[in-house]
């Protein structure tokens, strides 16, 4: 027997179905995938799992049992809770206060027992794997503490149907391992994990099944040992992997940044030397930590040089500010879109024109037609699905906003673009699209510097690879020389 069965459920949204009689089943004990592009129906049906939204037809079940009138209420009392990529917690609260909210039942009357609330707050946060203390205020957390928290009050929620959305898009190499041990002991004490994500290497390693919808339909349930990447590539986009990476030959052209012996205490990197040229991507590997992101701060002018020589278009130069680095055309994308790539709450049309204010101003002020045929020219570009370009980039996919934020560096007409985890958070199709920007943008002759954790995107889109360790670079592969092997080699530091 199913611990939750969702059966033909459907749900339209002003005419727009978004679920077409949908089936999903979890077993007591299983991780359970959930795949699909932005925009396929996976949080629609994750809504009505967990009673935010209520089915238009179709039935649900747990352990057997019909659920005639879902709430967000009934989910809880049935042991159903979700962990999503942003974390819904009190920020100005501690973490015991926030998982004493979930758990504990109001009473004007009762006494608060402060000791009780704090072992409890520690018991779960070590069975969570988290290494936080209770007393610390949620504003000081990093993201993937806010999200071990989260889980930690489904644990105390005693949730016995664990929906994880993107856990692990923020976090690092040792934290997601940390993770995996979390659900591993979870499955094992018979809870069922609803687990999604655009990580489909974790998947292999994480899940049991695996469903995937497109267009708000199942297109398939599969063993995850029955299933490899390009197969599942397929089933969500309708088309073959080699579409993820469309990388081609380029005719490569001079030197666009050359590098010499950089160093950035501040930044803790040292003695780095590389070039890229017009045409070329360089892709940079390494392990958390290498000081990947470092150097591409310290190239934009974030955290300046104390050693070394960078040259753009051979102008020899000392970037000493993200400003002057605009100037030299250089532009650099971060790693962080929610906090560094766009302002969510601004509209599109005003995130693109940001970094070249000059190029829709008029005596100081902001001449609104021209920053709307800015945007609108680079929403055709890029092809950005947006309603409008005075929409509010928050609500946009994330794709999309990722769009939106390459958008506003190539607003500045860089001869150097850098940029860090380019398609991280993502879905395969906004990633496809993404890469095949990068491709136009070399056979115009740009320069693309592409900082990137996953093996299969820097071995699929760059010329060359420069792998960081320990601040530096241990070696650069052609793409000939390039395999995983030896990239994980030079990350190690063996030469």
């Amino acid at each position: 027997m199913a611990l939750l069965d969702a059966t033909a459920i459907t749900k339209s949204f002003a005419g727009v179905q978004a679920l077409k009689g949908v089936s999903f089943e979890l077993r007591s004990g299983e991780v359970h995938a959930l795949l699909g592009e932005n925009g396929a129906g996976k949080s629609t049906l994750i809504k009505v799992i967990t009673g935010a939204e209520k089915a238009d037809s179709g039935t649900l079940t747990v352990d057997g049992h019909l659920v005639p009138h879902h709430s967000p209420a009934a989910a809880r009392a049935l042991g159903i809770a979700a962990v999503y990529q942003q974390p819904a917690l009190f920020p100005d609260l501690t973490v015991e206060e926030n998982i004493a909210l979930a758990l504990e039942s109001a009473s004007v009357w009762r006494r608060i027992d402060w000791r009780a609330r704090r072992l409890q707050a520690r018991e779960l946060l070590e069975r969570s794997g988290a290494e936080i203390q209770p007393e610390r205020t949620v504003s000081t957390l990093s993201m993937p503490e806010q999200q071990l928290v989260e889980i930690a009050k489904a644990i105390g929620a005693r949730a016995r149907i664990l929906i994880l959305d993107e856990p692990t898009a923020s976090l690092t190499d040792r934290e997601v391992e940390r993770l995996f041990r979390v659900i591993g002991a979870l499955r094992s004490e018979g809870a069922g994990i609803v687990y999604i994500s655009h990580r489909l290497d974790e998947v292999a390693v994480i899940a049991d099944r695996v469903t995937v919808l497109r267009d708000g339909q199942n297109v398939a349930t599969r063993d995850v040992r029955d299933v490899d990447r390009g197969e599942l590539v397929r089933l969500m986009v309708g088309r073959d992997i080699q579409a993820i990476f469309p990388k081609g030959d380029v005719p490569i052209g001079e030197i666009a940044l050359d590098v010499r012996k950089l160093g950035c205490r501040a930044a803790g990197i040292h003695d780095v030397t590389f070039e890229v040229r017009r045409g070329e991507i360089l892709g940079i590997a390494g392990l958390v930590g290498s000081g990947r992101t470092e150097l591409a701060e310290t190239l934009f002018g974030l955290t300046p040089c104390d050693d070394g020589a960078i040259a753009l278009q051979d102008d020899i130069m000392r970037i000493e500010s993200p400003a002057e680095a605009i100037r030299m055309k250089l532009g650099y994308l971060p790693e962080d879109r929610r906090q560094h790539g766009v302002v969510m709450e601004m509209p599109v049309a005003a995130n693109i024109s940001l970094a070249n204010l000059d190029a829709v101003s008029r005596h100081g002020l902001i001449d609104h037609a021209l920053e709307r045929s800015l945007a609108r020219s680079y929403v055709e570009r890029l092809r950005i699905k947006t309603p409008s370009v005075y929409t509010e980039t928050g609500s946009l996919s994330g794709g999309n906003q990722q769009k939106v934020a390459v958008a506003r560096w190539l607003a500045i007409a860089p001869e150097v673009l850098i940029l860090d985890e380019p398609t991280q958070g993502v879905d395969i199709g906004s990633k496809s699209e993404i890469h095949q920007i990068m491709v136009e943008l070399t056979e115009r002759g740009m320069a693309i510097v592409m900082i990137s954790s996953e093996l299969p995107e820097i071995l699929g889109m760059s010329d060359r690879i420069a792998v960081m360790h320990a601040g530096t670079i241990a070696g650069i592969l052609s793409r000939a020389e390039a395999t995983q092997e030896n990239i994980l080699a030079l990350a190690l530091g063996h030469a």
